[in-house]
């Protein structure tokens, strides 16, 4: 798993440096294939929106997710062993909060490549129609 002071810097070089001109070695993107593991699980993702609207307790993450409890907690230490999430005891309560925002960013960038490549494939789908009904 990826450490939290090392998932920040190096995602931020990831998106930062010219892969033409700065060759990573296999450590580092290593910590970077691991770092998108953790978010490659559709469970985690649904957590981190959840954190993106401010900090929780279990129990919030449960009822807004509808995931388990067994579940979540896995998750949520997979989250903060990595880096992306805090972990805080209030009281009785852990909150967890998202501690590397720069996850917010990488999630925009994905989804606007996502939408252009099914704006694409809509558009190809139209000219496929025209064309079959030219028949």
């Amino acid at each position: 798993m990826v450490q939290s002071s090392n998932s920040r810097s190096v995602i931020e070089i990831a998106l930062s440096v010219d892969s033409e001109t700065f060759n990573l070695s296999p450590a580092v993107l290593g910590m970077i294939a691991d770092f998108f593991k953790v978010l490659s699980e559709v469970s985690r993702l649904q957590i981190v929106c959840t954190l993106k609207r401010g900090e929780k307790n279990v129990s919030e993450i449960i009822e807004i997710t509808g995931l388990g409890q067994a579940n979540v907690s896995k998750h949520l230490k997979l989250l903060t062993q990595a880096g992306i999430v805090t972990r805080t005891q209030q009281g009785v309560n852990v909150v967890y909060a998202i501690a590397n925002p720069l996850v917010f960013s990488l999630c925009d960038l994905v989804c606007n490549s996502i939408a252009t490549q099914l704006q694409q494939k809509n558009q190809h789908l139209e000219s496929l129609k025209v064309f079959q009904q030219s028949f």
